[in-house]
């Protein structure tokens, strides 16, 4: 396979064909071993698009992957999760390549879903659009519970196929995602130094940026710019501090916000408008709405209160 090429790959089969894998029993959902799978010998850099769902869980990786510019070496064992159309990187060094790695991959489409409850449910895990270095680290136990269900699900498939096999293999496809969301929140809670030394990044990010020219200049800050200066997905920023804080990560770059416009309200002369306009506001419309929802108060009124 040419090296640093981007590959498309739309169907189930096609990845089976592209992997030297035999055709997949079922064309909408498969589980491959990853010691089956075969790469090219002058591959060591792949870009790719699946229009399909992945969930994997990789121990002794070849090479690391990548999205965007955040890269993860694999070499610990994770599960990770992709969904469909997202851009990926795998890069493989030659050194590497007698490594075989461990685990499995189970690849749905999305036509699989079709009429069922889950094809509009599954967009609500937010961990599809995590970047890998925001992967899933499994404790034993956990991995146990997860590897039980791909193993119903292969059995599943793996039997005659009759009119109960689709719903019996979705249910067990909807247990692996709310078992994932549980242990990803369980991560959250227990990567207690890293997370924490997270939200100390952001409030510092905050106090900057809310004390800078960059905020007359660029207006508020999106949930974008406080992710990407994070270096972490926005998916995975917003659970983060659902879990922590109880609040959005919009809702954070508000709290901040007020209490500045609180500051200048409180300490200045300034009128509403010219603190709206310094806060990023081109409407001191805008402002006083935001302020009142906060603060049950007005600008004004909060203001009054001070003299």
């Amino acid at each position: 396979m040419e090296s640093n090429k981007t590959i498309k790959v739309k169907t189930i089969s096609e990845f089976h064909r592209l992997r030297g894998l035999p055709q997949p029993e079922h064309p909408l959902i498969s589980i491959i071993e990853h010691e089956a799978i075969k790469y090219s010998p002058d591959e060591n850099l792949l870009t790719g698009i699946f229009g399909f769902y992945s969930i994997s869980i990789k121990r002794g990786v070849v090479g690391k992957l990548k999205y965007g510019q955040q890269d993860y070496d694999f070499d610990e064992g994770i599960m990770y999760f992709t969904a469909p159309n997202q851009l990926f990187r795998v890069e493989v060094n030659p050194g590497d390549k007698l490594t075989k790695p461990t685990g499995w991959i189970l690849l749905i489409h999305p036509d699989f879903l079709w009429n069922t409850a889950l094809a509009s449910k599954i967009q609500q895990y937010e961990y599809f659009g995590y970047t890998v270095n925001e992967a899933l680290f499994l404790s034993e136990k956990e991995e146990t519970a997860i590897n039980n269900i791909i193993y119903n699900i292969r059995q599943e498939y793996h039997s005659n196929i009759d009119k109960f096999s689709k719903q019996i293999i979705i249910s067990q496809i909807e247990s692996l995602l709310n078992y994932a969301e549980r242990f990803y929140h369980r991560q959250f809670i227990t990567r207690e130094k890293a997370n924490h030394q997270l939200l100390s990044r952001l409030e510092e990010l905050l106090a900057t940026y809310f004390n800078t020219e960059e905020l007359v200049a660029k207006g508020l800050p999106t949930v974008q710019f406080i992710a990407d200066e994070l270096h972490v997905s926005v998916s995975y920023l917003s659970s983060l501090l659902k879990v922590l804080t109880g609040q959005s990560t919009q809702q954070h770059i508000h709290d901040k916000l007020i209490e500045k416009a609180k500051e200048k309200l409180s300490t200045t002369d300034l009128s509403v408008s010219e603190i709206a306009y310094e806060l990023g506001f081109e409407h001191p419309q805008s402002f006083n709405r935001l302020f009142k929802t906060k603060t049950n108060l007005s600008p004004l009124e909060f203001r009054k209160s001070f003299n």
